[in-house]
Formats: structure tokens, C-alpha cells, sequence
């Protein structure tokens, strides 16, 4: 039933922490998703919040999801959003885009609070290099069911019956599951490759436990029935296998090295575009 169980590895983000679970040693990815990074909780005090400065990806698509708190999002294509529990922000970089996540004003004043899930999809070869895009999506438009003891949302792709609105490039499952302590669920082997992530709680999947921080990486063609040892929340993810691994150097994705070395060009001569507003750069790491 479980094909591996991955352990995320935590990461100071100056002043609050992830934990990081993709790419793990020899799984660089679960379906599309190649970037899959747990953040906090994490509380800041009055006047301090996450201060991401704009930053360069190509070949991929971020995809925020948050389950406390609110970050604001500003692109070089010219986009201001801020993103709340329950929202999808997808970012789709292509060919490249530059973009900055910060705390909003009024919240950093107050004292912020921050939790939630950042991943990244890998784009198909023949999307790597399309015009890049953002689009949000509020909570309110995506579809949602409860169960015996579980609420479900899907966020991209279709599970369940359900269908999001979420425009992706290829066959992807998000979900964000939420089970009572004692819930039981059937994963259904309609995707090819699956994924649990246990953001709270603790559950048994097959006759192994999967606590907090961790992620069962799920045997294909076969459905699985997961219990919920204690109130948890959950994060189902996967979809079809890209055509091919991926090269991966910081915001980087492409499944071609030499243009890897290209990205790495362009930000150092800062032919990416600029996000408005934004006076901050990132050199590239060395």
C-alpha cells in the first residue's frame, strides 16, 4: 500500500521555519509536484512578518495554499494579490517571472500568524517555456464535501467526484483533507501517482503510522484506505509522472541543464522583469 514514507527536513527561513519534504533523496517527485515546503506554524511579533523578495522561477508553476494567516503577492507582470486561509494563488512562471511575498502592513502592526503549504508543479516539456501567468482563485470557488467525519476541498484536478477550477498542464490531485479523530477514507487509485502529507494529527495507512511532517508516497493502481489516529489535517497530492526527471537549481526548474545556465544568466544581467514597487534584489547564490 505504501510505496516509501519520506520525513521532511526542517529549514530556518530567516525568523520562521519550514519543513521541507520535495525533492527527498530518490524521489524527486510525486506526480507533478517537485517542491513541496510545510510552513510554520510560526508567530511574529508586532512589526516583523516574511519579507520574500522578489525572486526569479522558470519552468514551473507555484501554487500557495495557506491555512492560517495572509501574505501578499506582487509579480513583474504586474499583479497585487493577497492570499488568505482556503485561497489558490497559481503562478505559472514559463519562460520566467519574478515575484514577492511579504506580510501586509496592517497584519505586520498587529502581529501575523503564518501556516500553510508553498509547492511547486513542474510544467510539461512542451508548457516550460510558455508566457507566464498568475491567476487566484478564493476558497469560496473551490469545490468542497463532507463525509462521516471528513471535510474535503479540491484545490487542482479532480477527486471524489469533484472537479476544480484550477487550470492546470497536466493530470493533477490536490486536495486538503481535514479527518476527525477516528475517520476513515478511501483513496481511490484514479491517479496514477499519490501522496499523503500529514500537516497535523497522525495517520494510519496500511498497517504503518504517518505522524506529523511526513509523507506516505502511496503504491500505484491499488485504492487505500486511510485511517485518522487523532483530529488531522492532510494534504493529498500527486497526479500523472512528468515525462522525465527534472534539473532543479534554486528557483529553477527546467528539464533542460542548458537553460538552467540561461536563468542563471538573465538574473545575473537582470533581464528578467521587474516587479512594480519592488526595489529589492536577490543576487544569485554562489
Amino acid at each position: 500500500m505504501i510505496e516509501r514514507i519520506l520525513t521532511a527536513r526542517p529549514r530556518d527561513l530567516g525568523g520562521f521555519e519550514v519543513r521541507r519534504i520535495l525533492p527527498a533523496g530518490g524521489r524527486q517527485m510525486v506526480g507533478p509536484f517537485i517542491f513541496f515546503d510545510h510552513i510554520g506554524p510560526a508567530r511574529f511579533a508586532p512589526g516583523t512578518g516574511v519579507d520574500v523578495r522578489p525572486h526569479p522561477h522558470i519552468g514551473l508553476a507555484t501554487v500557495t495554499y495557506l491555512f492560517e494567516g495572509e501574505l501578499v503577492h506582487r509579480d513583474s507582470l504586474g499583479f497585487l494579490q493577497s492570499i488568505r486561509p482556503g485561497d489558490v494563488n497559481w503562478m505559472t512562471a514559463g519562460r520566467g517571472i519574478v515575484h514577492s511575498e511579504r506580510t501586509d502592513p496592517q497584519v505586520r502592526a498587529q502581529g501575523a500568524a503564518l501556516h500553510g503549504i508553498q509547492s511547486w508543479v513542474a510544467l510539461p516539456r512542451d508548457s516550460e517555456e510558455i508566457e507566464p501567468a498568475f491567476v487566484h482563485h478564493p476558497h469560496s470557488t473551490l469545490p468542497a464535501d463532507e463525509r462521516e467525519g471528513v471535510r474535503l476541498r479540491v484545490i487542482a484536478g479532480s477527486a471524489f467526484g469533484l472537479h476544480s477550477p484550477v487550470a492546470t498542464r497536466s493530470d493533477t490531485l490536490y486536495v486538503d483533507l481535514h479527518l476527525a479523530a477516528g475517520a476513515r477514507l478511501e483513496i481511490p487509485a484514479e491517479h496514477e501517482e499519490r501522496a499523503l502529507y500529514v500537516a497535523q494529527g497522525e495517520l494510519q495507512v496500511a498497517d504503518a503510522r504517518v505522524p506529523t511532517g511526513s509523507m506516505a508516497v502511496l503504491d500505484r493502481g491499488t485504492a487505500v484506505a486511510i485511517r485518522a489516529l487523532q483530529a488531522s489535517r492532510v494534504m493529498l497530492l500527486g497526479g500523472a509522472p512528468m515525462e522525465g526527471p527534472r534539473h532543479i537549481w534554486w528557483n529553477f526548474v527546467s528539464s533542460s541543464s542548458e537553460r538552467i545556465e540561461q536563468a542563471k544568466d538573465d538574473w545575473r544581467a537582470q533581464r528578467f522583469g521587474r516587479v512594480p514597487g519592488e526595489a529589492d534584489f536577490i543576487p544569485l547564490p554562489e
